[in-house]
């Protein structure tokens, strides 16, 4: 019988955090996660860093702080009308383009046309909050060729 699940597992929740620094402090040092990749995306206009439990991304769910890179990104305007706290809920994926196209055939609007990067070079794209319940789902498609 083919698998028909179109998501792998809940690849991490982000937060929305206005210092990166201070909440890789909080959450390593208070909270007892490891930190487990940080990197910019200047695309994003992010400053982010992937926790979690284990030696390496993708191993098991992990938390994604993002912190803006300038006043002009998406984290930016989310801190700004809602304060610090949970932006988006990740879904992990197989296929990005299979996801994709299933989920716009069943009447989901996609933020993007098409796949973008995201952490560690993964793929990414968005399920539009008003079709998801109000929460801003990311779909992920691991780099499978990722050292992490």
């Amino acid at each position: 019988m083919e698998n028909t699940d179109l998501f792998v597992c809940i690849d991490h929740v982000g937060l929305a955090v206005p210092n990166l620094d201070e909440a890789i402090e909080f959450h390593t040092n208070v909270l007892g996660w490891r930190l487990l990749h940080r990197e910019s995306n200047e695309e994003q206009g992010v400053e982010e860093a992937m926790i979690g439990t284990g030696e390496q991304l993708s191993q098991n769910a992990q938390i994604q702080l993002l912190a803006p890179l300038n006043e002009n990104s998406t984290i930016a305007k989310f801190l700004d009308r809602n304060g610090p706290g949970m932006q988006q809920l990740a879904y992990r994926v197989s296929d990005l383009d299979k996801v994709c196209a299933t989920l716009r055939e069943r009447g989901v609007r996609l933020l993007f046309p098409e796949a973008r990067r995201g952490t560690n070079d993964s793929r990414i794209n968005f399920c539009h909050p008003k079709d998801t319940g109000g929460v801003l789902l990311e779909l992920v498609e691991p780099n499978k060729n990722a050292a992490h």
